[in-house]
């Protein structure tokens, strides 16, 4: 009798992913646990103990994280099919709990995957995948190289020398400062070695994002924008690597986070700031491109009167946010139909 109500039911399950070991719950639908463990962080190990354990598998959730988007995409080549949730949505069930434990944690999860509390977010490619994986390589090392000429700047003010702001006078400025003050040589050498060394990595990786977009057609289509290189094609391609999965191109400003936020109760109903929900990265890159587009590109646009006017009677930092909202949902418009930027004809003569 125990058997056949247990083939006949559904069965729900959660995995708490870390970086050795998973932990595992399968619920009923009444949201009784049937069995719970820990399997090694590896797709054949987790279709294993679904094999094991699952006779019915309803629903199958796992949080976003480093191993979340590659164990997703190998478990559905198993033909397993994993939903991936929001890691800030699944953090707000599981803060509730009194004591957070793997086991607590892969219990909750499958009672959001019993409830559906939680929508599924995307799982991107395995291409859209590597692409940000070189951007975020090349991010790092743009901040180690601006953490180490903070650092020499702070070592050379402390002895009354200021160097010029930017970074292409840089060392050869250091070395005049070395020259003058050779007892400096033996802290501030080593550190000019190391910046040297990170820029001409990030030099390498500079390339590899030129020739990686240059055989991307999506962002051969996106760089006809204007103030749209490389990076942000790039970036932008890789984000939102699947246009269809937006039913309104609008609903991309949304997803970078550049909406005012809003907060309304009874008679209280604000608008405050930008959300900065999403990617940060994307979001940076949408506004220095819209800081390129208002202020570098001479072409005449009616987007550039848009935002014009938004600074004349606001700010550049406003003018810029919202110009970089309007190009987040151009730029999925571009993808979804596959044309390439409109100038007007007078700005083409």
């Amino acid at each position: 009798m125990g058997s056949i109500r247990r083939v006949t039911m559904s069965e729900y399950v959660g995995f708490d992913v870390s970086k050795e070991e998973t932990s595992f719950c399968v619920k009923d639908r009444d949201g009784k646990v049937l069995v719970r463990g820990k399997v090694a962080t590896d797709p054949v190990a987790l279709f294993e103990t679904l094999k094991e354990h699952c006779v019915y598998p309803e629903r199958i959730v796992m949080e976003t994280g480093t191993w979340g988007h590659w164990l997703v995409r190998e478990l559905r080549c198993l033909g397993v099919d994993v939903d991936l949730i929001d890691a800030r949505q699944a953090h707000a069930v599981m803060k509730l709990q009194h004591n957070k434990t793997d086991a607590n944690d892969a219990d909750l999860l499958a009672e959001i995957a019993r409830t559906g509390f939680c929508r599924p977010v995307a799982v991107k490619s395995e291409a859209a995948q590597m692409d940000r994986t070189v951007l975020k390589a090349r991010q790092h090392l743009i901040r180690q190289r601006r953490d180490t000429e903070n650092a020499i700047r702070g070592l050379l003010g402390a002895f009354g020398h200021r160097l010029p702001k930017g970074v292409s006078k840089f060392e050869g400025r250091v070395q005049f400062v070395l020259e003058v003050c050779p007892a400096l040589s033996g802290v501030v050498g080593p550190l000019l070695k190391a910046r040297a060394a990170v820029t001409r990595c990030l030099e390498a990786l500079d390339g590899e994002v030129r020739e990686r977009a240059a055989h991307s057609p999506a962002c051969r289509l996106l760089m006809t924008a204007p103030g749209v290189g490389p990076v942000t094609a790039l970036a932008f391609a890789s984000t939102i690597d699947d246009p269809a999965r937006f039913g309104k191109s609008r609903s991309v400003g949304a997803y970078a986070g550049l909406t005012a936020r809003r907060n309304q109760s009874g008679e209280m109903d604000w608008s405050g700031r930008i959300s900065k929900h999403g990617d940060t990265m994307l979001r940076s890159l949408l506004f220095e491109a819209a800081s390129s587009l208002l202020t570098v590109v001479r072409k005449a646009h009616p987007l550039k009167d848009w935002a014009r006017r938004i600074r004349k009677r606001s700010s550049h930092k406003k003018a810029c946010v919202a110009l970089a909202r309007k190009l987040a949902v151009i730029l999925h418009k571009m993808l979804a139909s596959g044309e390439a930027f409109r100038w007007p004809e007078a700005a083409q003569a």
